[in-house]
């Protein structure tokens, strides 16, 4: 057996998607419950126009969901904790027999609330990647490594992103050394090549963050570059660490004897909010067919990011979703969908 996770650019059969049900996803007002539908429906609608999405609906939100939610979105009811179905689903991988004869696998990691943080509830969520795996009728693979999808970035050649304060944070993986995490890596995901972010965006790494994900900091591309976020303010804490980052990449690619180039996205010119200094990030979007649903924040950056955008992933329609809500609430568009990859020949 060998399993191999493709590239998000690849063919997809679907997208995946969980719905905001409670808690601080769906907020604590009518208001607050109203944008949070608003803006998870606008991403499902406008993935459904490039490849079948199915949303998970807990039962009590099924109603809400079908008004908000395009007749074409399936439905598909389960009890959630939270929207994040990039973190809480199963990775597909492809996963060929010595015969070669290719299936469908689905990588079911151990979820425990991005390191048992102390306002994360996840006795529903850790159950989604083997709902998922059945629904798509994929092979479950388990895995013992505590991981998110927004953890990891693959180029489908071999190769992962990720970060040394996720994998190897002490509430996920405290026995785990880093050369354990990348033999997992290679035998889940088939990536024998893994480069590390030394940390993620400054805003990430506070309280209510994931400590790093990858997702909203760099992303391989079809012609083997890197899409990296580029905080050009210098009063924003992430330009320092956004340095710190790229250089150890470089420095870890021309070791491998891989050097890449960096393509930069600007990252947003709007630098806080009520909250603090953001972690809004364009590398957040979704790769589906034929398209990029990414996100846009009513900033004046939003046209240059959607350039790079356009000749990063050439001969694909560039949607733009406004992804502020999203980000209030934790992540961004990729963060909230998960890929089904087509199967090769299928």
């Amino acid at each position: 057996m060998a399993l191999q996770m493709p590239a998000e650019w690849d063919a997809h059969d679907r997208t995946w998607m969980a719905w905001p049900s409670q808690g601080y996803t769906l907020g604590d007002t009518e208001a607050e419950a109203e944008e949070a539908r608003t803006t998870w429906a606008a991403v499902a609608n406008a993935t459904v126009d490039f490849e079948p999405v199915t949303m998970l609906v807990p039962r009590h939100e099924r109603e809400h969901a079908r008004r908000y939610l395009s007749g074409r979105v399936e439905i598909l009811e389960a009890e959630l904790n939270d929207a994040w179905m990039r973190d809480i689903g199963p990775t597909f991988v492809f996963d060929t027999d010595d015969a070669g004869t290719t299936t469908l696998g689905a990588v079911n990691w151990v979820f425990n609330g991005w390191g048992a943080q102390d306002w994360a509830s996840w006795d529903k969520d850790q159950l989604v990647g083997g709902i998922v795996a059945e629904a798509a009728a994929a092979k479950r693979i388990d895995s013992a490594l505590v991981n998110e999808g927004g953890g990891i970035h693959v180029d489908g050649e071999g190769n992962v992103l990720a970060t040394l304060t996720v994998q190897l944070d002490p509430g996920r993986n405290p026995e785990w050394t880093r050369t354990q995490i990348e033999a997992e890596f290679e035998s889940k995901i088939g990536t024998p090549n893994t480069f590390w972010l030394p940390r993620g965006l400054a805003r990430d790494s506070e309280q209510f963050g994931t400590r790093g994900h990858v997702d909203i900091v760099a992303s391989f591309t079809p012609a083997g570059q890197v899409l990296i976020h580029d905080q050009r303010d210098p009063s924003h804490p992430d330009h320092e660490i956004m340095k710190q980052i790229e250089q150890s990449l470089r420095e870890q690619f021309d070791r491998a004897g891989t050097p890449r180039e960096f393509l930069r996205v600007p990252a947003p010119a709007t630098l806080r909010d009520l909250e603090g200094f953001v972690d809004y990030s364009y590398i957040n979007h979704l790769v589906a067919n034929d398209s990029v649903i990414a996100c846009v924040f009513g900033d004046k950056n939003d046209a240059e990011a959607l350039e790079v955008l356009a000749h990063a992933y050439p001969g694909r329609e560039i949607v733009p979703v406004d992804a502020r809500p999203i980000f209030a609430r934790g992540g961004g568009i990729h963060c909230i969908t998960q890929q089904q990859p087509s199967l090769p020949n299928a």
